[in-house]
Order: structure tokens, then C-alpha cells, then sequence
């Protein structure tokens, strides 16, 4: 019997290195569907300082969104209840650059990063309205001082500014602005400010729309106090002035007011400067010389200036023997020198002078008669009556 032996040939499978078969391509990560949208494009410039700037969302909601200026000051702003936009608090900063940082999350649970750069146009000085504020940030002043805010141009759009110029007192009380033109606009409480008040005052006033193109400027801040509560009632019938301080008289002056053509003004007038020594010439009053009532008065002591116009409180030696008895000045209100340096001494600008007994009447603008004006008068004067 012949066997047959069969003998098997494997033939080897060749695989070339590193690859496999069986394998796939990664999958990309997949695309968040939230959508971001800023209400300015990237690297726009020349947006307008007005613009408030917003961002918007679709099929997700907002998680952060930060507005950035060069200097890393950061414009707030605020998310909607539901997450979908957001909008800035504060208007921008002309001639700046600002970055404009976004996170999200899309329905879909993913999480999208989105930033943007811009500037802002140039304003030159020509449209920027600045304010200068009375009083002075820390001065201590008595309890008749409005506050003074002066534009150095015109505030066409006064409802947007006085929305943002804002007044707070301790303790609280009433109060209203009272605009007496397109660059002045003036504050004061219902009653005298109480003694030893503090009173802060910020005008939020940049960038905000003055009107024809105008913006304001810069924000401001002051903080002042009123002092104690000083009171001077001059009656140009008896010729006589009390002094009050804190509700209590401490002094009774004898005093001679306006005669017949110089009648001194009724009314509340309020100090606005002191002089120790003044220089009081008549030709500032329209009385020229060579007229018999002209006066050259130097060194005149203790001058508080009342108006405008030139009313003072002033040391008078030279009409001494009239004070308490007659009128004979030409509308100031004399008294010894004694006397005037007392009140000097004790007197801050904003102290108040409530001046009875004359037919002729204190205005608002000859000096500061806000108090002239009945309250609600005065309220109605706001742009936002």
C-alpha cells in the first residue's frame, strides 16, 4: 500500500505597520449652536460715544459678558432674566479702545467663547461740555449755599443730564435742581440746609448727549458740609441786625442801610464772598465822578459781598453816629468795625442775610437768591418737572 504525505503551505498575511483595519477617523468636537451677536462690529472704530452697546443670543443663553476699556476699566452692564441679551449701563469713553469679551452656553449644553476689539470716535473740546461745581469738594459752608453747576457750553438735552447729576444728603432732605439757563443749573433744599449736614454730589455727566453734538465731559464728584446754622435779620426800620446761631440770638448790631435812591434789597441774600480790606468805588455802581455821590473808598474792613450788584456788609466808622438811628448808605449795610469783624470772624460764604423793611425786593440772579423763589416754584424749574 503507497501512502501519499501532503504537506500544508501557510502563506503569511503582510500588515503594514502602525495601521489598522478595523480603525476610523476621529470625530471632530461638534460646533456649539449658540449664536452671539454684538450690536458692533469687530474692529469697527469711530462708534459713537452714545451707542450703548448690547449683545444678543439665540439657542442658548448668556453666562458673561465683559466690556473692557484700554486702561482696564470695565463698563457694567446687565444680563436679561432669561439669558438672552445684555446691555451696557454706562455710555463710552471718547478716543478709547474697548474689548468686548462673551461667554455662552447653547441648548445643546456646549460652551462658546466669542471677543471683539473697537474705538470710539474723537471728540474734540469744541463738543465736550465740562462742569465746575460750588462749593468746593471738602469746604464747610453755611446752610444758605446752593449748589452751583456751570457747563462751559450750552445743555440743550437737560432731562438726560439732570438724570444723572444726583444729590444726596445726611441727614435726608428735599431738594430740587432749578436749570437758570442752558449752562447753569443750581440746587437747593426746600428749608436752609440743616447745621452740620453732609451733602455729596456726582454728576454722572460723561459722554451723555448735551445736544448739537455736545457731550459731557468728565464725571464729577464733591462732598461738603454746612456748618453751624447762622442767621443775620437786618430791618432798615429799626436799623438794627440779629445774629443767630443754631436758632439762638447772640448778638443784636446796630446798622445803617440804603437811603432815599440806594434802597438796600428785601430779601434772602446769601454771603458769597469776604474780603478782609476792599477797595469800594462808586463808578462799579454807575456813579461817576464829578457827581455829588460819588465815592473812592479804600481799605474798607470786613466786606462780605451780598449781590451782584455790590450790596455788602462792611465796617463803616465814618457813619457810626447814624448806625441804629438812620439810612444814609448807598445800599450796603454798615455797622462799626468792631462789629463787622465779629460777624467777619464767625461768617463762612453761604451764611445767610434775611433783610426786611425796604420797598425793593432781591432778584434770583443778583447773586444767589434761590431762596427768593417759593419751593415749588423752584421744583418747577427742573428739567424733570
Amino acid at each position: 500500500m503507497l501512502l501519499t504525505t501532503a504537506t500544508a503551505v501557510v502563506t503569511p498575511v503582510l500588515v503594514a505597520c502602525g495601521a489598522d483595519p478595523a480603525s476610523k477617523e476621529p470625530k471632530k468636537p461638534a460646533e456649539p449652536k449658540v449664536q452671539i451677536t454684538p450690536n458692533v462690529e469687530d474692529k469697527a472704530t469711530g462708534v459713537a460715544v452714545d451707542k450703548v452697546i448690547k449683545v444678543d443670543v439665540a439657542k442658548g443663553r448668556l453666562d458673561e459678558v465683559m466690556l473692557t476699556g484700554a486702561k482696564g476699566t470695565k463698563v457694567r452692564g446687565t444680563i436679561t432674566e432669561d439669558g438672552l441679551s445684555w446691555s451696557a449701563g454706562d455710555v463710552l469713553e471718547p478716543t478709547a479702545s474697548y474689548t468686548l469679551a462673551v461667554t455662552a452656553t447653547g441648548d445643546d449644553g456646549l460652551q462658546k467663547k466669542s471677543q471683539i476689539t473697537f474705538s470710539t470716535e474723537d471728540l474734540g473740546l469744541d463738543r465736550q461740555t465740562y462742569p465746575s461745581i460750588a462749593p468746593l469738594d471738602g469746604e464747610t459752608v453755611g446752610v444758605g449755599m446752593p449748589i452751583i453747576v456751570t457747563y462751559d457750553l450750552p445743555v440743550k438735552n437737560k432731562a438726560a443730564f439732570e438724570k444723572k447729576m444726583l444729590v444726596e444728603s445726611t441727614p435726608k432732605q428735599e431738594g430740587s435742581w432749578y436749570w437758570v439757563s442752558d449752562k447753569e443749573v443750581h440746587y437747593r433744599p426746600r428749608n436752609y440746609w440743616q447745621a452740620n449736614s453732609t451733602i455729596n454730589v456726582k454728576l454722572n455727566i460723561n459722554s451723555v448727549p448735551a445736544g448739537d453734538g455736545i457731550f459731557g465731559q468728565k464725571n464729577r464728584e464733591i462732598t461738603f458740609k454746612t456748618g453751624d446754622a447762622h442767621i443775620y435779620r437786618a430791618n432798615a426800620q429799626t436799623h438794627q441786625m440779629e445774629v443767630f446761631k443754631n436758632g439762638q440770638k447772640i448778638k443784636t448790631i446796630p446798622i445803617t442801610t440804603g437811603k432815599e435812591g440806594f434802597i438796600t434789597r428785601s430779601g434772602v441774600k446769601v454771603i458769597i464772598e469776604k474780603f478782609r480790606r476792599k477797595t469800594m468805588n462808586s463808578e462799579t455802581i454807575g456813579i461817576n465822578q464829578g457827581d455829588r455821590e460819588y465815592y473812592n473808598m479804600e481799605g474798607v474792613k470786613w466786606a462780605m459781598r451780598l449781590t451782584f450788584s455790590g450790596e455788602f456788609i462792611h465796617g463803616a466808622p465814618w457813619s457810626v453816629a447814624q448806625q441804629g438811628r438812620a439810612n444814609v448808605s448807598h445800599g450796603c449795610t454798615g455797622m462799626s468795625d468792631e462789629n463787622a469783624k465779629f460777624l467777619y470772624d464767625m461768617t463762612r460764604r453761604g451764611d445767610v442775610v434775611e433783610t426786611v423793611g425796604t420797598d425793593r425786593q432781591m432778584t434770583f440772579s443778583n447773586g444767589w437768591g434761590d431762596w427768593n423763589t417759593p419751593f415749588e416754584e423752584y421744583r418747577a424749574g427742573s428739567a424733570l418737572a
